[in-house]
């Protein structure tokens, strides 16, 4: 009996439940009730993570964690305010999660905001500024932050909501003459997060700690939805000519969160029905 060739089948005889468990996992993930967050942090809740949902509407974000907690039977799931431009903030609900848990073993920067919609060349200065502060710079204060135990732990796991517009420029057309033409910061700021997470996986996986990101494609929010004119549209530029369901994001987060991407470092995945293929 060849036993080398048992051994490799007992390798190929993987667990799947293991391979994507979080039970014992520590996981925050910002805006964590919002649109697409919630469904991220259904799926992080559903595979038995540690799970702290942090937003700005501390009602809002309450109301999920414990409908996730009960739904679950999760030992924690909580949520505390939190605001991404707030470094006082950030640094004392980072400690408080601590305090609790142990450990940081999985940052989701989601949450982002922006504040206006105009023509490039008509930004001043201070709204460029505060729209670069709710996408990258927020995204960065966060990161700082986190990094700072998971280097003590010498282990950690961050995942960077980006976008497809941090991958290519918007394509006009399908705004029409709406005027809710994709900021020029949203996007920049967006591409400045893919390059974050590529210097972070490269500085800091020696150490133990891996980055990586997920650009979500066109996923229009239900209000947007109600402007058909303007899905008709999305759903033309996309090669699936469908628009994103916040469902289509679950695998993605959970595949990166667990021990199923342990060397999957440095990389963006595009969920985004193929629009960033053309």
């Amino acid at each position: 009996m060849n036993i080398s060739l048992i051994r490799d089948y007992g390798r190929c005889n993987l667990n799947s439940e293991k391979l994507f468990d979080l039970h014992g996992k520590t996981v925050v993930i910002t805006g964590g009730a919002g649109y697409l967050g919630s469904a991220m942090s259904e799926a992080l809740a559903a595979y038995g993570a540690d799970l702290f949902i942090l937003g700005h509407n501390l009602e809002k974000n309450k109301e999920k964690a414990d409908t996730l907690k009960t739904c679950f039977g999760l030992p924690i799931c909580e949520s505390y305010p939190f605001d991404i431009s707030d470094t006082d903030q950030i640094r004392n609900t980072f400690a408080r999660i601590e305090e609790k848990t142990g450990r940081i073993d999985v940052l989701i920067n989601n949450a982002y905001y922006l504040n206006a919609v105009k023509p490039f060349e008509d930004y001043t200065a201070d709204e460029w500024n505060q729209g670069m502060e709710g996408t990258l710079n927020g995204t960065v204060k966060v990161t700082q932050e986190a990094i700072r135990y998971m280097l003590r732990q010498k282990s950690g796991n961050i995942i960077n909501i980006a976008s497809m517009y941090g991958m290519v420029s918007p394509n006009m057309s399908i705004y029409a003459d709406s005027g809710e033409n994709s900021p020029a910061n949203y996007g920049i700021g967006k591409a400045g997060i893919i390059q974050l997470t590529k210097y972070l996986a490269c500085v800091y996986g020696e150490k133990g700690i891996r980055s990586n990101a997920i650009s979500p494609g066109p996923f229009p929010n239900k209000e947007v939805q109600r402007m058909e004119w303007f899905i008709r549209n999305l759903q033309e530029k996309v090669p699936m000519k469908r628009i994103g369901d916040p469902e289509d994001l679950k695998g993605a987060i959970i595949f990166l969160a667990s021990d199923a991407s342990r060397y999957v470092n440095g990389q963006n995945i595009a969920v985004d029905g193929g629009w960033t293929a053309w």
